[in-house]
């Protein structure tokens, strides 16, 4: 005699973005990638539909990175100078499924670099690959608001995810996102209310951007908060599905950014023995942060480590696999 296994039932489904456009659709990308749709929570297939497979974009910065640890470097360092063989080298050795672009050299702390130029190297990143791309801006207020506008008319037509909007600081990334038609990171600090506040107000200033919003909810790594950022996903997912459509939208996480921050990933083994070797920890940090994340009904991430980043995928071939029954 079987038993009979409860499941779930959600009225509730998370909205599907679309990212990249292909010749057809007026863009130059080989091929589109779909997000969301997920009926039931994270890789439950016996409850509900996972339609769409999370995916993995590499981070590619438009100067060097030189507060990275050399045993991040050592990957990339051959293509840092060229933003656009750098996104090469990641799709095609390190298989990449999209690229995040970081303008970070706009920032005035930095090298102030101007709108013209940081799209005139988006261009040249198009043309080095066709996978869907995500865009920063540097992460100055100020500063991001003249790049948007410059960046999104660069990249017409080729359905671009650029990020990020906040609470205080939505306008200037969402209008560029509604004149040139492009998805849009809306991102909220570790808070489901605020990240539900900031859908409104996208969605106020244009309906047909509800649709194309991507949630950042501000993650944490391994060790530092990294359960508290997990339940503000889980009632944003569990939100989403039973009814809530503004909190029905696909969630990225910067994995890559909050774990290569920390000491545990950049401090060497000289300093800290008993910790192990560095690289060894670096990538079972940066993995073990993403595979938490992935269970929190991540859709998007957002890596570094090439190695942790098969790691990951890898897993997420696993989860994918129907258990129905």
């Amino acid at each position: 005699m079987g038993v009979e296994i409860y499941k779930e039932k959600y009225r509730g489904q998370v909205r599907e973005v679309v990212l990249g456009a292909t010749e057809e659709q007026g863009g130059t990308r080989s091929h589109t990638i779909t997000v969301g749709g997920e009926e039931a929570l994270p890789f439950l297939h016996f409850e509900g539909k996972i339609p769409n497979r999370p995916v993995v974009a590499m981070e590619v910065w438009d100067m060097v990175p030189e507060e990275w640890p050399d045993n991040l470097k050592k990957y990339f360092e051959d293509v840092y100078h060229d933003p656009a063989a750098w996104a090469q080298k990641c799709v095609d050795e390190y298989g990449a499924d999209l690229i995040a672009v970081r303008f970070k050299s706009a920032d005035p702390d930095y090298n102030d670099t101007s709108p013209e130029d940081c799209a005139a190297t988006l261009k040249k990143v198009l043309q080095g690959v066709k996978v869907p791309l995500i865009v920063y801006g540097c992460g100055k207020a100020e500063k991001d608001a003249k790049i948007y506008g410059p960046l999104g008319e660069a990249g017409e037509g080729e359905n671009l995810l650029i990020g990020v909007a906040e609470q205080d600081n939505y306008k200037p990334v969402a209008s560029a996102c509604m004149a040139y038609k492009h998805n849009i990171i809306a991102q909220s600090p570790i808070d489901i209310n605020i990240a539900k506040q900031l859908n409104i107000l996208i969605a106020e200033m244009s309906t047909p951007l509800l649709d194309r919003i991507v949630i950042d909810p501000t993650i944490a790594s391994l060790g530092y908060g990294i359960e508290y950022a997990y339940s503000i996903m889980e009632r944003a997912r569990m939100g989403a599905l039973q009814g809530d459509k503004m909190l029905a939208m696909p969630m990225i996480c910067n994995v890559g950014h909050e774990v290569w921050s920390k000491k545990e990933a950049i401090i060497a083994e000289d300093e800290q023995p008993q910790w192990g070797a560095q690289e060894e920890r670096s990538i079972s940090w940066e993995a073990t942060t993403a595979v938490a994340l992935l269970q929190a009904g991540a859709d998007i991430l957002v890596m570094r480590h090439p190695k942790a980043v098969e790691l990951v995928k890898k897993n997420i071939d696993e989860l994918m696999q129907d258990n129905s029954y």
